[in-house]
């Protein structure tokens, strides 16, 4: 088999921790080329302790020298639409982090292209690779919770506004803990109902927290320069009449420092997600099923590997371009729906 050849745009922490990894553990299938960066000396230092032959400062002299086969785009929100879209036109696949873009119709161009290149355009929403994930369709597709007709999927921190990096800058991440947490409960969301665009969508953000400060459990931050909702808040609706309650925040006065999980109600039974539990009713009387054998998984390599299959023509449950296409809108349609208020 011939080996693909995958560049790394962004040389961060997802790139060091999350991407590079799971592609070095895959090296049957893909060989890393080159790692770009805008910082060619973070850009060198991440090839070399990765033992990568090539390191770039810009994308142009990437794709002149080293003609890969795809492209995994680890950069700040605001770059994903550029850098998606100059991939394609080099005809590379595209395995791009969360989220999409920072608008929708920067999201439905990007899923356009890739239709017209016939190329893979892919998103990095690795809960859907979970064995709890896993679990749920299988429980689907055995009929068991019958029709899916709410959920409710939560991603909250109680004081967890990043004290790093670009997450409070609205004009590079597009928003805040919608845009970084709330993207990944929606995604399954949306994937229990089959991926529907919803004809209703009401949302409320909150920015109390970020813009007046306090004791903070992921490093400080400075109020003054605090741009995004520090926490959002939606009810989205389908013509099939199903709905999710969706909330996710970067600081909420709640009790738990972290809780992300999704509860589905089907007309037959329901599901608490993590840890995975089934309620229905069984033998006449109603019960509450657990699976303490759940075996974990490495959700990034599974996603990684998803990715590949799709590129060379393989079943996946890879985030698709079109998939990435809606799940924007829909965030758009929240911060519309909030703006309004």
């Amino acid at each position: 088999m011939t080996l693909l050849r995958a560049a790394i745009i962004g040389g961060g922490h997802i790139a060091d921790s999350n991407h590079i990894p799971a592609l070095k553990q895959l090296s049957d299938r893909v060989v890393i080329v080159a790692v770009c960066s805008r910082d060619l000396e973070k850009a060198r230092a991440l090839a070399d302790k990765h033992g990568i032959a090539d390191a770039f400062d810009n994308t142009h002299e990437m794709y002149r020298q080293c003609t890969p086969d795809l492209v995994i785009i680890c950069t700040p929100n605001n770059l994903h639409y550029p850098q998606t879209m100059e991939a394609l036109e080099h005809n590379c696949h595209v395995f791009c982090e969360k989220p999409p873009a920072i608008s929708a119709q920067n999201a439905r161009d990007m899923a356009n292209l890739a239709a017209q290149k016939g190329l893979t355009l892919a998103y990095n929403f690795q809960l859907r690779q979970s064995s709890e994930w896993a679990l749920l369709t299988r429980c689907q597709a055995d009929g068991l919770l019958g029709d899916i007709y709410h959920i409710k999927a939560h991603f909250l921190r109680r004081r967890g506004i990043p004290g790093w990096g670009y997450f409070t800058n609205k004009e590079m991440q597009g928003g805040g803990a919608l845009m970084d947490l709330g993207v990944h409960v929606l995604d399954l969301a949306l994937c229990a109902l089959g991926y529907p665009t919803p004809d209703q969508v009401l949302g409320n953000t909150y920015d109390f927290i970020g813009k007046t400060g306090g004791k903070g459990l992921l490093g400080d931050w400075n109020p003054q320069t605090f741009e995004v909702e520090d926490a959002a808040m939606a009810y989205i609706t389908f013509p099939n009449r199903a709905s999710i309650m969706l909330s996710a925040s970067f600081a909420l006065n709640t009790q738990a420092d972290k809780d992300r999980n999704l509860e589905i109600f089907g007309s037959k039974g329901g599901v608490k997600l993590f840890p995975f539990t089934l309620h229905t009713e069984l033998a006449g009387e109603l019960a509450d099923i657990q699976f303490p054998y759940l075996e974990e998984t490495d959700i990034q390599l599974k996603n990684t590997t998803a990715f590949l299959d799709a590129c060379q023509g393989k079943p996946s449950n890879v985030c698709t371009a079109e998939q990435g296409a809606i799940l924007q809108e829909i965030v758009e349609r929240i911060y519309k729906s909030a703006e309004r208020l």
